[in-house]
Parts: structure tokens; sequence; C-alpha cells
């Protein structure tokens, strides 16, 4: 073990670089490095110098400097922004605005350079920050509060790429010249920029062909045209045209001016990396507004042959995004002010809908009631309603009221007829008339059309499933439901496609395949459909004590369960197989 010592030191870290740096480039290269000489040379090195700060290196647009004092940071940084505001203003020429983050860190000494999460922090923060601003962790606020002539103000806690906690930034503003800063921090942003819509909007970037073979950029091409044109398929979602995001191809982005500049709330990048016969891409799901990372992923393959390959990836993609991008935009919706557009209470509905419980399940109606209220023909919030009518009496085992039924139909029937191009719509609507009306024949037109239109959608899947079963279709149920399973394999709702699935098995009289898939449900979510699948499963396998102690647990959860509700909790269309889920229940100890 070697016996060297590393050496460290407690000190100022200021990170700087110029906003829209390739888009200036891009405009006026020899323009812009003039500028940026000019800027240098007459305001940035002589203000670090006078500051008593060390470059520790500097690269195309940006610098990274050292000071021993985090008030010399502070003053140096606002003196150069304000400075840079006053240029700006009186030149015609490229107008460059710095973006400065500055953090106190103990870091890591190696010949000239600095490392270490000081350095890491500083560099993050300078991305978090405005054109024409500075900003500065918690840590250096701490040590200028009270020695400048300088207003704060608390950004709160952001979550930084690649540093495992929150940092606390403040942003610094001159009270000299708070126009400055105004101004500055127009300068460089895109003109006219197009606004971020009410419904989800993504961009996805060209992947970095990672294989240092140039002549592998059309399959890292091919792998982004391909999840453009899937997520294209999702009709709640804005996804902007593969000749407008192949115009960052090759260049260095930031998310959240490539987000203004398209007029997107998410941004999904990656890498594609091929060789050796094998295959690996990376992905990451950015939300453009902040910089938080929401999901990322690897998936690998072996390259036999290239197009089967693509078609997988782009599957496994686009099907681990959709749910991503649902999770955010209801978690943004939980953050809405109290007067509400319709899609933001139909995000309000989902996330009520997503909790699974009988009360849940009737504020979400509720919810999508209101949403129709102020737009009637919403079909998304229409096919909800009549959803979480069917969820309600499915999972409470809690027969719809007659005008609830009534109106779930209605909603249902209103829903399919408003968007038959929607995938989520046909599937829901599909579902609900099969469950709630028995319009056996119809649901299930519904529901495969819904699978042509977006065969990478998990929900319509699974709704096929639920409707063949129903069709007296189990072989079909099950090919469905495996589907599902495949397109979503973490979704926290699996639970629902093991118990149909079990429940497919038992209508194949397969029942230790139903047993099996049944337990799995059980272990996951002890509700009344997993008690009831793995209780008729087990007692028709010639378990018994293992089927009665389900039954006691199934009463014990529902004392008012009866084995005659059978026959519209799993409203399957033969007689034969809804009498044999009554008989089994029944010989498993649940009254009828």
């Amino acid at each position: 073990m070697s016996g060297s010592r590393v050496e460290r030191r407690l000190v100022a870290v200021l990170a700087a670089d110029v906003a829209g740096y390739s888009r200036l480039m891009g405009l006026d290269e020899v323009g812009t490095l003039e500028a940026l000489k000019s800027h240098r040379r007459d305001i940035v090195d002589p203000a670090i110098k006078a500051h008593y700060g060390r470059i520790v290196k500097t690269t195309g647009d940006g610098m990274l400097v050292e000071f021993a004092s985090a008030v010399d940071a502070v003053t140096c940084a606002v003196s150069v922004q304000e400075r840079m505001a006053e240029r700006n203003a009186a030149s015609s020429g490229p107008h460059i605005a710095f973006r400065i983050g500055i953090n106190i860190g103990d870091i890591i000494i190696e010949g000239d350079d600095i490392f270490g999460d000081g350095v890491n922090i500083a560099a993050r923060i300078e991305g978090e920050c405005k054109p024409g601003g500075v900003s500065l962790s918690a840590s250096a606020f701490e040590q200028v509060r009270g020695k400048t002539e300088f207003s704060f103000e608390d950004l709160g806690e952001k979550s930084l790429k690649n540093i495992d906690r929150p940092v606390r930034i403040y942003a610094t503003h001159s009270l000299k010249a708070p126009a400055s800063a105004v101004a500055a921090s127009q300068i460089a942003q895109p003109k006219a920029a197009p606004p971020i819509l009410e419904r989800p909007s993504i961009a996805v970037l060209p992947f970095q062909n990672m294989s240092g073979d140039p002549d592998q950029e059309y399959f890292a091409d091919g792998i982004v045209e391909d999840i453009i044109t899937g997520l294209s398929h999702f009709k709640s979602l804005f996804v902007i045209a593969r000749n407008s995001s192949f115009t960052y191809k090759g260049k260095a982005v930031d998310i959240k001016q490539v987000g203004r500049e398209l007029g997107v709330r998410y941004v999904l990048e990656g890498s594609v990396r091929k060789g050796s016969g094998r295959v690996r891409i990376t992905g990451q799901l950015i939300d453009a507004t902040n910089g938080a990372h929401l999901w990322a992923d690897k998936f690998d393959g072996a390259v036999a042959d290239v197009f089967e390959l693509q078609d997988e990836i782009t599957e496994k993609v686009v099907s681990s995004i959709a749910p991503a991008l649902e999770v955010a935009e209801i978690e943004r919706a939980g953050h809405q002010p109290a007067a509400l557009h319709s899609y933001d209470l139909f995000l309000k509905g989902m996330a009520f809908y997503y909790r699974r419980t009988g009360p849940d399940f009737m504020q979400a109606y509720a919810i999508f009631k209101q949403a129709l209220e102020i737009d009637p023909s919403y079909a998304a919030a229409h096919a909800m309603l009549a959803f979480s009518g069917l969820a309600f009496q499915a999972f409470t085992g809690v027969k719809l009221s007659v005008d609830r039924l009534q109106e779930a139909l209605e909603s249902a029937e209103a829903a399919r007829k408003l968007d038959e191009a929607d995938a989520f719509v046909q599937a829901a609507a599909g579902h609900v008339l099969v469950y709630l009306g028995h319009k056996y024949d119809l649901g299930l037109s519904l529901v495969d059309r819904a699978v042509k239109l977006n065969p990478n959608l998990a929900p319509a899947w699974y709704s096929r499933g639920a409707v063949t079963l129903m069709c007296d279709q189990p072989e079909e149920a099950i090919r469905s439901f495996n589907h599902v399973m495949r397109l979503s394999p973490r979704d926290p709702l699996l639970v629902r496609v093991w118990y149909m699935t079990s429940w497919a098995y038992f209508s194949q009289n397969d029942y230790a395949n139903g047993l099996r898939v049944a337990d799995q449900a059980l272990q996951r979510a002890p509700d009344v459909h997993s008690l009831a699948a793995f209780t008729a499963n087990a007692i028709r396998d010639e378990k018994p004590l293992e089927a009665r102690q389900a039954a006691q647990r199934l009463l014990e959860f529902q004392p008012d369960f009866r084995a005659s509700h059978a026959h519209y909790l799993f409203p399957i269309r033969s007689l034969l197989v809804r009498e044999g889920i009554q008989s089994a229940l029944r010989d498993a100890g649940i009254p009828d």
C-alpha cells in the first residue's frame, strides 16, 4: 500500500461558462471567439487577479478558479457580471453572458489541478444559474452573509446531477445595479421561444455514439428515430419531430436551454456502445424545467439481427419512459394552484386512482367529473371516470349504484366515440363496456384496436388481457398479460396482472399454474382478487388446507364477501366458468 499522502485544502471554488455557447458559435464562430477573448482580457482575468484568485484551468467556454476567500470569490463574480452587462448593452457584436457557480469545499490538489466534491458541486451550481447571474452553495453563503453589499435569494434545495445529496442554492444580487443582472439574464436566450404546452412534452436528443466507429452512427440515429416514433403513439404526449431534435447532434447541450428552445418539459438523452457482437443503450429522462433526473436505465443485447434488436430496445425504452412521465406529471399537478385546468384535474384524479382504495376511487371519480364540467369533450377524463367506477366495484366487491353504473357506461361510450385514435381511451372504454356493460364483442374490438394503435402501451395490453379473459379466450389473455410484464416489468400494479393470469389458468383447468401465479399476487398485495384467485385454484389443485386458510383471510378482509359475487366480480361470458369459480369458492368455505 502506498504511503503517499493526498494533499487537501479548504477553498472557494468558482466555476463559470458561457450560456448558449454552442448556439453562439453556430451563429458566428469567429465573432464569438473574438468577443470571448476580449472579455477575458479586459474584464474576467483582471477581476480574478484583483481578488487574489487562481485560474486552475479553462475550457473553450468556461473556467475553474480557486480563491482563498469566499468573499473574494463572490465579489469577483458579481464584479464580472456587472461589467459584462454594461459591455453587452453597449455592444453590437455577439452578446456573451456567463453563468457562475461558487462553492466552499475540501478539495484534492494534484499538481496545478483540483478535484473532489467541492469542485463538482460548484460546476453543478453553475449549471443551475441564470445567464448573467451568480449562484452559490449554502456553505459559501454562510461565509459571506453580512460581509458584502449584496443581497441573496434562497432558491431552496436542488437535486444536482451525480451529487448524492440535495444542495441549497442562493442567488446573488448586486445592490448597485439590479437592472444589469436582469438585462444580463436575458442575454443569449432564444427569441420567441415556443411556450411549454399544458400536456406533457418531450424531445429525444440524438444518442451519443460511444463505439469509436463513425460507421455506427446509423445505428444510434436509428434507435432515436424509432423511440421518437414509438413515443408519438401516445396521444397524451407532445413529441418534438426528429428534424428539430437532430439539430443538436454532435453538440454539447444545456438541457434546460434545450427545453426552452424547443418548448418542452422533458428531454431524453442517451448513448449507444456497440462492439464485439454486443450493444448497450443507456438513457436518462430529465425534467428540462429544473434539470432533475427522473429516470435512467441501460439496455443490453446481442447483435444478431440489427433491426430486430432496434425494435426490441425501442420497445423497452418507450415502455419504461411512459410511466416515468406519467408519475412526473402527476407529481407536478400536486403542486398546482387551486384554480385548475381540466388537464391538471385529470392528473389529480389519476393520483387518487393510483392509491387504489374504495374512497380514493370515488374521489378520483368526482375529480374526473369536475374535469368534464370544464371540458365535456375530454375523452381521457370520460374514460377514467368510467374506469374508476369499474375499479371501485372490482376492488371493493361492492356493486355500483344504478346511477353510477349508468354514468360510467355513458362515459365509456362517450370516450370511445370522442377519440377513436387514442389507444388509452379505446382500451379503457372497451374494458369498462365488457366488465360493467357485458358488451363483449364491442369491448373486444376496442381493446384490439388499442394495441394496434399503440403496441407499447402496457395498460392497453392489460385491458386486452382482461377483456379476452372475460370473452372466454384464456390463451389470448395469458399472452396479453405476459406482454404487459415484458413492457412494464417493474410496474407497481403488476399484482393485477398476476391474479388475472391466475383466473385465466383457472379457466383452462390448469390449477397448478393458477395457484403459482395467484401466490405471486398474494405475496405482493392480499386483496379480494388475489385471495379469491388463490382460494379457487388451491381448492381445485387439491390443497384444501391452503385454500381454507386463504378463504378465512378473505372473509377477515371483507366479511360480507360471498361466493355468488363471482358473477359480477368476474363477469366471464361463460356461465359455466362463472359457476365453476362460485363452486370452488364455496367448496373452500366461502358462504354462498
